[in-house]
Parts: structure tokens; sequence; C-alpha cells
């Protein structure tokens, strides 16, 4: 698999660093192969609650905290986006689904991705085909 894209990782505002940053990348990578697309230039910015609800404010027009927001610059099979993921809200969301916090943070990290090749949550059957997608890449990851 050759991709001349870059998957990055930062942090914004909390001290967190992501473990397996070159296995994760390239799951993401073969995560956007698998669906025929080509891994262009990616960045997950994991920050706290309070950093993505001002920019979920500020961009989005929603007065929520949220787990992550995607901000799509796809050039149509060129997969290219800012994912934005909130450490506080994963954390939560683990303890509240009864997931360790790397299973959480692993699927969102690819909710991220599957948004980015095209697939949504807003319907039931939306949610249902992106929970089935994030299911089978979580098969994927590397332990």
């Amino acid at each position: 698999m050759t991709s001349k894209g870059l998957i990055s990782f930062f942090s914004e505002d909390i001290a967190f660093q992501l473990d397996n940053q070159n296995n994760t990348a390239l799951w993401a990578q073969k995560t956007i192969s698998k669906e025929a697309k080509k891994t262009g230039d990616i960045t997950y910015v994991f920050c706290s609650d309070t950093y993505l609800h001002k920019i979920n404010l500020e961009h989005l027009n929603h007065d929520t905290f949220t787990d992550i927001i995607t901000f799509n610059y796809c050039d149509g099979d060129l997969i290219s986006g800012d994912i934005f993921i909130s450490i506080d809200r994963v954390k939560e969301n683990a303890i509240t689904f009864h997931t360790t916090f790397k299973e959480e943070l692993n699927r969102v990290m690819i909710h991220g991705i599957l948004h980015l090749v095209g697939y949504n949550d807003k319907s039931d059957s939306d949610k249902e085909l992106m929970r089935s997608k994030e299911d089978f890449y979580l098969s994927l990851h590397p332990k």
C-alpha cells in the first residue's frame, strides 16, 4: 500500500499523546484503501471538552459537548481532513458504554475516518451502517 498522504497526531490544551502512532496511521490508511480511496493529509487533534465545545459553537452553531468533529477537505477520492477528538468525552463514553478508554478512542478515531470517506450517521439506517463499519475496522486494528 503506497500513499503520499500524511497522518499526523497533535494535542491542544491537554497533555495527551497517542500510543503506537505508526500502527494507528497504518490502520487508518488501510481503512481508507479498503474503501477504495487514497490517503491525503489527515490530522488528528486530541483536546478537552472545553476546546471542542468552542469549535462546535464557532463552526457548527451547536451548543453541545461532543466526542468528535470532523472537517472534510477531501478532493474526489483523495481523503483529507482534520479530526478533533475530546479526550474528556472519550473517557466518559468509555465508562457509559462499559468499554476501555483505548477501545472507545479507536472507535471514535475510525468514526472520523469513515466520515471522511463518505459515511454519515444522521438517520437510523446510516447509524447502523456506520456502527457496522466501525466494528469491522476495529477488528483490523493491530493489538
